[in-house]
């Protein structure tokens, strides 16, 4: 199946899983191209017959498109799970989701449901383990009953020529254009999830976004649409409401319609599902409530959403603030457009302080004040005195909200050390350090 010698395109933890699946599969000829290999990492490259590409390795550089030019065949980690799934285990249905906000969360979903419900799953892919680490399981594998779910990013989604027997695609808007050339690469990387399948296959889609329904509408498969307006979803003559859920946010709907849907696409019970998913608990830095505490006789929650690294994380999570409330917003550059972002804050009437942080706060800030918004607003050095202001600032009965629609780095390694961070300043004695 694969032609030696074989070359890894970057070295991270997509990289040495790469690696292990070879070395165990009696390859031998294998190098390793990666960036901390220095700026020339990629010389030599035409000498390999196989190029296995990593997600963050950006696929149309010059030295990757001239080794195809001399025959090398380009992979990836994804595409080779695809094609072992497909010829080892074809009885195994797949579920791939994507889009640009709650991939985890509706990943999560469905693998609560089918915990549940006692059917054998695993998840991998951006979430979970590497794909490729799953052909380790062995006795899930051979269990007629499992079902395999894949978090997929535009990165593993942009050479993939095999898509799974259910796509999911959420809402779509922009995102990594730091990295993509444009919204319509993104668009078009995130299509492979559901442009290669078959009649019989799924695709669930959210109809309410312009780009979900873009990506869909290059599917042949039946396709399942989903829209959630108001504080509930009605899927066949069954409801489930926010109010009976633990979630917090209303967009949070979305992700539910869309595992449910999914799962009925399997075959499984519509009302089952809405019934497990009551006892869904959102996951660790996704708009999660950690706590309240009395400060200067103030009742104050603290809402923790430090994976919104982007502006339609924070716009929904503002959106879901049903007192008054601050928000912490900033992190490090990716080129997003703040526009929307700052109209809605502007017209939130709980909104009472804006923290700015990190090296998108001067952009964010003109942007606010560009649509006028009338919340009282500062510039901080970093989370803490963010933190500090936000409790001065916030009224009785109030929250502080870190929905940052932005990136960590530059101040975090990653969202889910500034996340630490915050549940620190919020809880001393029960974080982690």
């Amino acid at each position: 199946m694969l032609n030696e010698p074989i070359g890894i395109l970057g070295f991270g933890v997509e990289g040495k899983s790469t690696l292990k699946f070879l070395q165990e599969n009696g390859i031998k000829e294998i190098s390793i191209f990666d960036k901390s290999n220095g700026e020339n990492y990629l010389d030599n490259l035409q000498n390999c017959k196989t190029i296995i590409r990593s997600a963050g390795v950006y696929p149309l550089q010059k030295e990757i498109l001239d080794a195809q030019k001399k025959g090398a065949e380009l992979t990836s980690q994804i595409e080779l799970f695809f094609e072992i799934m497909q010829r080892d285990y074809p009885h195994i249905p797949i579920i791939g989701v994507t889009g640009t906000l709650g991939k985890g969360s509706c990943v999560s979903m469905i693998a609560h449901c089918l915990e549940s419900l006692k059917i054998p799953h695993k998840i991998g892919g951006n979430f979970g383990v590497p794909a490729l680490d799953l052909l380790q399981c062995k006795d899930l594998l051979n269990d007629k009953n499992t079902v395999i779910i894949l978090e997929l990013s535009s990165f593993q989604l942009m050479t993939l020529g095999i898509s799974p027997k259910i796509g999911v695609v959420l809402q779509t808007t922009t995102e990594h254009l730091d990295w993509h050339t444009s919204v319509e690469q993104y668009r078009d990387a995130k299509a492979n999830l559901v442009r290669w399948q078959k009649r019989g296959d799924y695709c669930i889609y959210n109809a309410a976004s312009e780009g979900a329904t873009q990506i869909a509408n290059q599917s042949g498969a039946i396709k399942k649409a989903f829209d959630v307006k108001g504080n509930s979803i009605e899927i066949e003559g069954h409801s489930l409401s926010i109010d009976e859920c633990k979630i917090t946010g209303v967009h949070q709907l979305q992700n539910m319609a869309a595992a449910v849907l999914a799962l009925q696409s399997l075959g499984l019970s519509v009302s089952a599902c809405m019934e497990h998913l009551k006892s869904y608990e959102s996951l660790e830095f996704r708009l999660q409530k950690i706590g309240s505490k009395v400060f200067k006789n103030k009742n104050l929650d603290f809402y923790n959403d430090s994976y919104s690294t982007r502006p339609e994380a924070a716009m929904s999570a503002a959106e879901s603030m049903s007192k008054p409330f601050t928000i912490i917003l900033g992190g490090s550059e990716k080129h997003a457009d703040f526009t929307e972002l700052s109209q809605k804050l502007a017209k939130n009437n709980l909104l009472k302080g804006i923290a700015l942080i990190g090296a998108t706060a001067e952009r964010m800030q003109k942007s606010l004040q560009t649509e006028n918004c009338k919340a009282a607003m500062q510039i901080f050095e970093n989370l803490q005195t963010a933190y500090e202001w936000c409790l001065e600032n916030t009224p009785d009965s109030g929250a502080i909200l870190l929905s940052p629609a932005c990136a960590s780095f530059g101040l975090f390694a990653n969202y889910k050390e500034r996340g630490k961070e915050f549940n620190r300043l919020v809880n001393p004695s029960n974080s982690e350090r």
